[in-house]
């Protein structure tokens, strides 16, 4: 009995008496801070559409006009034809009047080589009346006869070893009209000298002639010199 009053206030006392290292509880921080959020889904129409956005915006800016530079009105952006030889010039040379002069100006002249000139097409040539009176269209004996005056202005050059005398077409060869050609049409013709037989006479050419660059008539000519 006395053995158990003992055991029983020695759990009393030790119950009862406070701890002698008390432990505080502190609350010590992390030394850094961890955040988890939530992960941003982005998806594909998103991305085309936030893509297409500044493609769109940067096309716009790349295509909207400068307001330093003003457009250019259609009259001022093509310069007129050189002219190296104008009409009175070539009525000195070649023996040709109306209604048979079909050269209205030169606008490149290489002496013993080639000469480059210009028909004018309009309305009031006294050949559309005929042909056709419905459909305006140059004849292509014309258009021939037109280059072959070129060539006459390169053959009756002191530079080539002509004169200033007539000249008669001798034959043509591989002659093609590829496109007709109408009234308002200025009619470009190149006429280059490929032999010259100076004891006889006998000039070989050949010629092209273009519409808006691109060509409605070529052939070769022969061609000769004479007095009358």
């Amino acid at each position: 009995m006395a053995s158990a009053v003992i055991s029983q206030s020695l759990l009393s006392s030790l119950t009862s008496s406070p701890s002698r290292n008390p432990k505080k509880s502190v609350d010590t921080p992390l030394p850094f801070s961890v955040s988890l959020k939530e992960p941003r889904v982005i998806s594909r129409s998103h991305v085309v559409s936030t893509h297409f956005k500044k493609a769109h915006k940067s096309f716009i800016a790349n295509c909207a006009p400068s307001p330093d530079s003003a457009e250019t009105p259609i009259e001022l952006k093509y310069p007129a034809f050189p002219t190296v030889m104008d009409i009175n010039q070539i009525r000195e040379i070649l023996p040709h009047r109306f209604p048979f002069l079909l050269v209205d100006r030169v606008i490149e002249y290489k002496p013993g080589v080639s000469a480059v000139a210009i028909k004018n097409v309009t309305i009031n040539d006294n050949f559309f009346p005929g042909h056709f009176p419905e459909r305006p269209i140059m004849p292509g004996v014309l258009m021939v006869e037109a280059m072959a005056q070129v060539g006459g202005l390169v053959m009756l050059q002191p530079e080539v070893g002509g004169s200033r005398d007539n000249f008669f077409f001798a034959g043509i060869d591989k002659v093609r009209f590829r496109k007709p050609v109408i009234a308002g049409d200025t009619l470009v013709m190149r006429m280059n000298l490929i032999k010259l037989q100076k004891r006889f006479g006998i000039a070989k050419m050949e010629g092209k002639a273009y519409v808006g660059g691109e060509v409605v008539c070529e052939g070769e000519f022969l061609m000769a010199m004479g007095s009358e």
